[in-house]
């Protein structure tokens, strides 16, 4: 049997396309040839990655200098004749004439014997212009109440014209039903499909709380950063991670900032996959006003954390057994009652243990191979009662015969293998799994290495002395289950500070010169730094170390390093009006907490930047620390920092604070942007160490770990302060004229099927 996805744009990574992808996967893998026609194409690849034997239809070129680019045609000029989905509609791949033209062209032609459209609009296609030769089965990803009241007329309309149509929600399907009482059409609720990770959950205690998903008004962010905010006190050394894109991501980048926040809740942007972000944390959140399906907390289910979540319309509360498996809170009970529940999980560690078993026990039901036999069925189902039916189509009605036909000699179609490029010009994808003592292994899939004999080759990068580690493969007659696991032994190499791409190189062999030009550089596959988030800095006799395995922007496998005999680790920070304390206050039990600046402090004369250092290595020894914000572009003088020691004594574990006024910053400034460094010295005459957060698993903090800027009016050129985190994350400072200040924050844009910027 043949099933074909109609899609909007498949290149981006929503939760629709997410879904159609593991959908299209399970179905391929029972044995149905499987494509996915996706009406946009705007990537040279899917930015998921798609099952063996899904093949993939684009529709309308709209890479620009691309051949056959449709960007100029007067058909994309002309609106599009379909009704209109919000969805969609004002975005940069609006619908247009040529829209209605490709997608009739297809829906005309395909010999599917299995049509699915993927939303409203496609759905609305699928009646006008598909053929009753093939089943027409339309999907909702959202709910009917999320329609405004015109797309929801039109699309109730449109679905009279299909066979089936299927909801993520049982609650969803009951309105659709009630809404559409007369019509023929099969309503039924089937849900998402979510795979199991191929991720490891992390052994240590993280303490991090986890919420992934579009930055949009619905999911409420600003009310899980609220009661996050009312449980930090109680919990100092706990964490909140908010994964994801959108239009929200300022006003919650401020409202962080306005609560203080800024050092304990992060926007880490778009990942992808989100799976090993969910490996990371202790417990998920959701906080949503509305939620169709909820494929988030079924996936970080599959990774063992209990979720805390709204009980809000329609998925959660389908999905989630309160008390067993997560915890449900009343939507009406705003910040506070999602504060409660937070604070019951927070607190006990046993308590999360037992839910998290049984939530991969309720993540199971989810899987694709289950989710996918539940579609087969349903096509069964529809196949039966058609046959019976006189058909109108060309082929009289064959389609539907051969789907009843191959469910009943179970002899489904062969699946047709995509055209694999010869063996020797493949991309090796290597995995990383970061073991508990800090040792990255690397995981080669024989599959994909070229013949002959190879090493794992570690090249610093920028190194005019060609620094160079090699990792020998192990005989491909050792792989397990196809794959070859190499370990970088964190006891047993030194690695200087720098980023060290990966490659493949020819196996160096006694008496042979290597072979020149042969070096295949190494694409990331999924890479899990979860054990680094409770790995503590290894120092010994080679100094003060730390190895961070990252993909990097163009999806290569590269090691962070960092190597130096002492070191200054930034532990918390604060920028504030007045001055900072140190110690318990605010109500903690021993946490460091002072006043919230709200992003903009300034006019009371005493603007500073407190932070809280953890020493390491030869720091340790440090009799007469010395702090200095030293100027990296201009003539100014340092400017010294008051220190002391919060613990009381200067041992190692000991935690210096430094206290840098920003005003002296300015003393001699004449308005021109400067840079500013803070060195860290032992003892007088001590070679000076840039203080640094390289603890953890950001192997870039810069856009993730934002602290907000200090305005300070009344002098003569009114200044911005901003700290910020360099690439090499050194903590550091930035001045400049305020007239002249731009907003930080990210900037990378992962889009959606829409075009828009949107979520993992």
């Amino acid at each position: 049997m043949k099933i074909s996805f109609l899609i909007y744009n498949l290149y981006g990574i929503g939760g629709t396309i997410r879904s159609t992808v593991n959908l299209s996967a399970a179905l391929a893998a029972a044995g149905h040839t499987v494509e996915i026609a996706s009406v946009y194409r705007t990537a040279a690849e899917p930015a998921l990655a798609l099952g063996p034997g899904v093949t993939v239809r684009p529709l309308i070129e709209w890479r620009r200098g691309e051949p056959g680019c449709a960007r100029r045609t007067l058909a994309a000029q002309r609106p599009s004749s379909m009704w209109q989905d919000s969805g969609v509609a004002f975005g940069p791949l609006a619908p247009s004439r040529l829209t209605d033209e490709r997608v009739e062209s297809h829906l005309r032609r395909t010999d599917a014997d299995v049509v699915i459209a993927t939303r409203p609009l496609l759905n609305g296609y699928l009646a006008r212009y598909g053929e009753p030769r093939y089943l027409r089965v339309g999907q909702e990803h959202l709910t009917l109440e999320m329609h405004n009241e015109q797309q929801r007329a039109d699309q109730n309309r449109a679905l009279a014209e299909l066979d089936a149509f299927v909801t993520v929600s049982e609650a969803d399907a009951a309105h659709y039903r009630a809404a559409l009482p007369d019509t023929a059409t099969r309503i039924t609720c089937i849900p998402n499909a979510v795979p199991r990770p191929r991720v490891h959950r992390v052994t240590g205690n993280t303490r991090t709380v986890v919420a992934a998903g579009r930055l949009a008004k619905v999911k409420r962010y600003d009310r899980l950063i609220d009661a996050f905010a009312k449980v930090a006190p109680d919990y100092p050394d706990w964490s909140l991670r908010i994964y994801g894109r959108g239009k929200q991501a300022g006003a919650l980048r401020r409202q962080i900032d306005r609560l203080g926040l800024y050092d304990r809740v992060r926007l880490m942007g778009a990942v992808s996959p989100i799976e090993t972000e969910w490996a990371k944390g202790e417990l998920a959140a959701v906080s949503s006003d509305n939620e169709a399906f909820g494929m988030t907390i079924v996936e970080a289910m599959h990774c063992g954390l209990p979720v805390v979540a709204t009980d809000c319309p329609y998925g959660p509360g389908e999905i989630i057994s309160s008390g067993a498996d997560g915890l449900l809170v009343p939507l009406s009970g705003g910040a506070d009652a999602l504060a409660d529940a937070l604070w019951i999980l927070m607190g006990s560690q046993e308590r999360r243990e037992v839910m998290s078993a049984r939530a991969r026990q309720k993540a199971a039901r989810y899987v694709p191979e289950l989710v996918g036999r539940r579609y087969l069925d349903l096509f069964e189902e529809l196949g039966a009662p058609r046959a019976a039916v006189p058909q109108q189509s060309a082929d009289g009605g064959g389609a539907v015969r051969r789907v009843r036909e191959a469910f009943r000699r179970g002899l489904p179609a062969a699946v047709p293998r995509a055209r694999r490029a010869p063996r020797e010009e493949r991309t090796p994808v290597v995995d990383c799994v970061v073991a508990p003592d800090g040792s990255p292994v690397f995981g080669l899939d024989t599959d994909r290495l070229p013949s002959g004999h190879w090493d794992l080759l570690l090249h610093r990068r920028k190194d005019s002395g060609h620094e160079e580690v090699r990792l020998p493969l192990p005989p491909r007659s050792e792989a397990r289950e196809g794959r070859l696991d190499v370990v970088l032994d964190r006891g047993g190499h030194r690695l200087a500070e720098g980023r060290w791409d990966l490659y493949l190189a020819p196996a160096k062999r006694p008496g042979r010169a290597e072979k020149q030009g042969r070096r295949l550089r190494i694409e990331a596959g999924v890479v899990e730094q979860g054990e680094l988030l409770a790995l503590p800095l290894r120092s010994d006799a080679e100094g003060v170390s730390h190895w961070i395995p990252y993909g990097t922007v163009e999806g290569n496998l590269t090691l962070r390093t960092w190597l130096r005999p002492a070191h200054a680790e930034v532990d918390r920070v604060h920028l504030a009006a007045g001055g900072a304390g140190v110690g318990p206050a605010d109500g903690t039990t021993g946490g460091w907490v002072a006043e919230a600046s709200g992003g903009s402090v300034g006019g009371t004369g005493s603007e500073t930047l407190t932070v809280v250092l953890r020493l390491y290595g030869a720091a340790c020894d440090a009799a007469r620390p010395r702090v200095r914000a030293v100027p990296r572009d201009s003539d100014a003088s340092a400017v010294d920092c008051p220190t002391e020691w919060l613990s009381g004594s200067a041992h190692p574990g000991g935690e210096l604070v430094f206290t840098l006024p920003l005003r002296a910053l300015l003393a001699e400034w004449d308005g021109e942007r400067t840079l500013w460094d803070l060195e860290f010295t032992a003892e007088p005459g001590a070679e000076p160490v840039l203080v640094s957060r390289v603890l953890g698993d950001a192997a870039d903090r810069k856009e993730t770990d934002v602290i907000p800027p200090a305005r300070i009016r009344d002098t003569r050129f009114p200044a911005r302060i901003r700290p910020y985190y360099t690439l090499r994350n050194e903590l550091a400072l930035v001045v400049r004229t305020l007239d002249v200040a731009a907003p930080a924050g990210p900037s990378a844009r992962t889009t959606g099927e829409s075009g828009h910027p949107t979520a993992a």
